[in-house]
């Protein structure tokens, strides 16, 4: 297989879960070499992600490394045996970011999801107008190709909630961010509305917090958590100024799960925060 220049996050994703597995059995990468009759410098590169891995190979290691989670090795060849196959976003490559592109690769493969927000809507959830007034008011502004892209992008992503297979999506959002008020009253009351439609979709849950609850909040909490097709692979997606951050170390995984059902148990349950939400918008 060739040497990939630069590797995606989910290409990045299974050569991580491959050292993972190559360290936990105490064996070197000279050891797992000779296995492959190789040189170390290219187990390097499978646990970069930058060489592909076939599933024979793959569950070669995972034999030699002794690991007897077959559901793990299971899904590891999926993610193997898919990685050579372009998804819609490959489209937008070059114009944006990699980083984000991922974004859309995390969400398409993902078995559920759970995001929290507190500022603003979720990024699967935004109308156009709202997306393009975010991306309108960067601090730097975006070139116009990249911008107009990088809104088309976005609303693509949503494609993932009307899937016969989509998988189901659960947002925790703060009330500050459904006032916010983006883009004026007219475009704020809009992404309100289509935030309550969505909420009627058999396999979404949208649910408010209320200022009210006194629930905390800081900026750590605010991120996207995905599910993999084993817990080992779930990933903890977060924004930050440089680009987005993947989080998938085990202790990373245990503390967002605590901060999600924390901050679910302080919302609002569906039906009162669609009411919720309507009362919002009244009052924009």
């Amino acid at each position: 297989m060739p040497l990939r220049s630069t590797a995606t996050a989910r290409q990045e994703r299974l050569g991580a879960e491959l050292r993972k597995m190559r360290e936990a059995a105490g064996i070197t990468a000279r050891d797992t070499a000779r296995l492959l009759g190789t040189d170390p410098a290219k187990v390097s590169h499978i646990e970069a992600g930058r060489l592909g891995v076939s599933e024979e190979r793959l569950r070669r290691l995972a034999s030699f490394y002794q690991c007897g989670d077959e559901a793990l090795i299971d899904a590891l060849v999926v993610m193997a045996n898919g990685i050579g196959r372009k998804g819609w976003w490959e489209a937008y490559r070059g114009i944006v970011p990699a980083p984000i592109l991922d974004i859309a690769e995390l969400e398409f493969h993902g078995t559920s999801m759970r995001a929290v927000q507190i500022t603003h809507i979720p990024g699967v959830f935004q109308t156009e107008d709202y997306t393009r007034t975010m991306f309108s008011n960067t601090v730097l502004p975006l070139p116009q190709a990249e911008l107009e892209a990088r809104i088309a992008h976005r609303l693509e992503r949503s494609g993932v909630l009307y899937r016969d297979s989509a998988a189901p999506y659960e947002a925790v959002i703060h009330e500050a961010a459904l006032r916010m008020g983006y883009g004026g009253p007219k475009i704020a009351r809009a992404q309100l509305d289509h935030l309550v439609e969505l909420s009627h979709l058999p396999r979404i849950s949208v649910r408010v917090v209320p200022f009210a609850t006194h629930a905390y909040f800081s900026s750590g909490h605010v991120h996207l958590y995905v599910c993999g097709a084993v817990p080992a692979l779930d990933t903890v997606q977060m924004d930050s100024s440089p680009g987005p951050i993947f989080l998938h170390a085990a202790p990373h995984l245990a503390n967002y799960r605590v901060i999600h059902q924390r901050l679910a148990a302080a919302a609002l349950d569906e039906s009162q925060s669609r009411d919720f939400i309507h009362a919002v918008a009244r009052d924009l």
